[in-house]
């Protein structure tokens, strides 16, 4: 079970994404759920984005609309991608006096297996890491029935934690929360990206002028059955929490590449 402590950060600036828009209802939880930690803000996307990945924009221009909502917070939004936020807020908006903490979600949806590459808002968080600045991802797993007051307890223990326990450079945490009652939460645990994909669905419309489009949909199959990955430990009732780097490099496969080496004349 998590001990939330009452720890204030009041140095600490803090800035907050997503990639379900600002005017989703799992920023206003974080934004609450942290609130004690920091000098908060927002920048995020005027939209939903979801399935972004890390997308930038740099053909179109950027705009960004200072937003004041109903439940207490302002911030910026903005019409671009998770990344492009980020981007933003660290390069221009706050480069004065840049985030100490980057924290994207709370995501409406898991994060784990392959849907880290696709997602906006791990993508919000790695943006954050390239550009140096320490950063989370945080995910509640369902797409029904949200238990956003497990994942506001959650949130606010683990942001803690990082702040407290800073990560090296360029690794970001990526965590992934069950759709549970708080007191069934078994706990806590460190899980490996699992390996999985999408099986695709596709079908096929018509629009009112004749033209076929397709939507898009699909159901993610593990391919491994290794207990310690972020799926697995997310259906046993546990936080899984991965930590992440950019470095894409297959290193197990070097040596056997580095046989096609070959000089050209």
């Amino acid at each position: 079970m998590f001990v939330v402590t009452t720890s204030i950060f009041t140095d600490m600036k803090i800035l907050l994404c997503n990639d379900d828009g600002i005017h989703a209802p799992g920023i206003a939880t974080l934004h609450r759920a942290v609130s004690h930690l920091g000098d908060l803000h927002v920048c995020a996307p005027a939209t939903e984005r979801s399935a972004a990945g890390h997308a930038i924009t740099i053909y179109d221009p950027i705009r960004s609309i200072p937003v004041e909502k109903e439940n207490g917070f302002t911030g910026f939004a903005v019409d671009g991608t998770p990344a492009d936020c980020v981007k933003l807020a660290v390069s221009f908006l706050h480069k004065d006096n840049p985030p100490d903490l980057v924290v994207s979600g709370i995501n409406l949806g898991s994060n784990t297996g392959i849907s880290v590459l696709y997602s906006g808002t791990v993508s919000a968080a790695s943006e954050a890491a390239i550009l140096g600045v320490p950063s989370v991802a945080l995910s509640l797993c369902t797409y029904r029935n949200p238990q956003w007051e497990t994942a506001a307890r959650v949130a606010a223990d683990i942001v803690e934690k990082v702040i407290s326990n800073p990560l090296p450079d360029g690794v970001l945490l990526n965590v992934n929360i069950p759709n549970l009652p708080y007191e069934k939460i078994k706990g806590m645990r460190v899980g490996q990206m699992g390996r999985s994909r999408f099986i695709e669905k596709f079908t096929e419309h018509q629009d009112p002028r004749g033209n076929k489009y397709y939507w898009l949909d699909g159901d993610m199959k593990m391919l491994d059955d290794n207990a310690e990955t972020d799926e697995r430990l997310v259906s046993q009732g546990y936080v899984a929490l991965t930590p992440i780097h950019i470095d894409l490099t297959a290193r197990h496969c070097l040596e056997r590449v580095s046989a096609w080496n070959a000089d050209y004349q």
